[in-house]
Parts: structure tokens; sequence; C-alpha cells
């Protein structure tokens, strides 16, 4: 009788980058000199990646991934399994293995999660060691990472630094599978330049520093990989 005929096709969809930062700054060596080096190039590029680079690529990030699959009812002590478990029943309808998740969350929604109503609760103290009522799981789901609410909005504009656009709502948990989207950096560079190497900045340090990223939802698996729940637009 033979084999039945299938089908199988390699199309590509191409995908833009749409994330292209760069900054320098001048240091003056009398600054570097006068307070005792607290001002160098280190300490400029430290704190530049602390406040400024790491916080503005998270919010980049979370943004980009906020999409259609998402639930606005507003996450509360006596709501917030019910809510995560609807979550996890609906990806595990789908085939998404809840063990390759991450579950993000505002501070706000990890309080909410520590006093969640109908969590059994086995607390130990000895000789006066400190209590520990952190929930560091979720039945299969064993990392949650805890980010700060103002990188989760779900809008920004990134012309002068990062700032949450005027519209922009609550993200307040994302649960993600990382294999329904992918985050490249095509392009990173960081360079100094010491006094008299670059001719624009005479006798003064240049620091600079660029990076070109984009994060893209693999489009096929992003409604079965990813929740969201999230302040109602209006």
């Amino acid at each position: 009788l033979g084999f039945n005929t299938g089908s199988f096709s390699n199309e590509w969809e191409t995908k833009s980058l749409d994330h292209d930062r760069d900054v320098e700054f001048v240091i003056d060596p009398m600054d570097v000199d006068e307070t005792n080096a607290v001002v160098s190039i280190a300490n400029i590029q430290a704190n530049f990646e602390r406040t400024q680079a790491i916080p503005e690529l998270d919010s980049y990030t979370f943004s980009k991934i906020y999409t259609e699959a998402i639930v606005t009812t507003a996450p509360t002590k006596s709501n917030i399994l019910d809510l995560l478990d609807a979550d996890m029943e609906a990806m595990e309808e789908a085939g998404v293995p809840l063990e390759r998740c991450i579950l993000y969350v505002t501070p706000t929604i990890k309080k909410v999660l520590k006093n969640a109503e109908g969590i059994q609760r086995y607390l130990e103290t000895k000789g006066g060691a400190n209590i520990d009522r952190r929930v560091h799981s979720i039945d299969d789901i064993k990392k949650i990472q805890v980010v700060p609410k103002d990188r989760m909005k779900t809008a920004y504009v990134f012309t002068d630094g990062c700032v949450a656009d005027e519209g922009a709502k609550q993200i307040n948990y994302i649960l993600i599978d990382p294999k329904c989207q992918v985050s490249r950096v095509k392009y990173s560079y960081i360079n100094v330049f010491t006094p008299g190497h670059d001719s624009r900045t005479s006798d003064n340090y240049l620091y600079q520093n660029r990076r070109y990223n984009g994060t893209f939802a693999i489009d096929a698996l992003l409604k079965e990989g990813c929740r969201i729940n999230a302040e109602a637009e209006a």
C-alpha cells in the first residue's frame, strides 16, 4: 500500500534589530586626580552599567515581549494562586514543560505570593535563626525572579535614557518559557581613549559604549509559552 505522503517547509521569517544605543563620557584628568580616582573610567563604567545599561536592557526586553497573551485581573493574596494555576494549565495543555519556565514578578507580586491564601507554611527556627518566608518555587516552576516594577512596564521611550511611556501600564508578572523568545546582541563595543589619543577631547579621557541588540518572539511558540498579567489598557 505504500506510505502516506507528508510535506515540510524551510521558510524563513525576517527579524530586524530595533535597539541601538550608544553613549560616551569625557573625563578630565584633574577630576580623576582631585577626587582621589572616585571619578575614574572604571567607576563611571561600573555605575553606568548598574544604573543605566542593565535596567534599560531589562525594560526593553520585558516591554518587547508584551503581547496578546495577557490577563488583566489584578493579583491579590486571595486570587494569585488561581491566576497562576490557570496560566500553568493553559501552558501544559499546549505542551510547554513548566520546569523550563521562569516566573518574573515585581516586588509587589512577590509580597502577594508570600501572603497568598491557601499556601501551607512550615516555619522552623533554631536558636533564634532567621525566619525565611520566601516562595522559592510554585509547583513545577522552579525559578522565580524578582524585577523592579519600573523595569516591567508595557512601553518605554528611549530618546534620552529609558523612561516609561506616558501611557504605559504596569506588568505584574510574566510566566515564560525562554525558548519562545530570542534575545541577541549583534554588536557590542566598549573602548577607552587615554589623553592625547582622540583629537576631539584633547587631554581628556574618553569612554565609549555601544550595544546593538534585539528581542524577538518566536511567533509559533509565543502564545503557548508566555503568559502575562498586566494592568488593563484604558
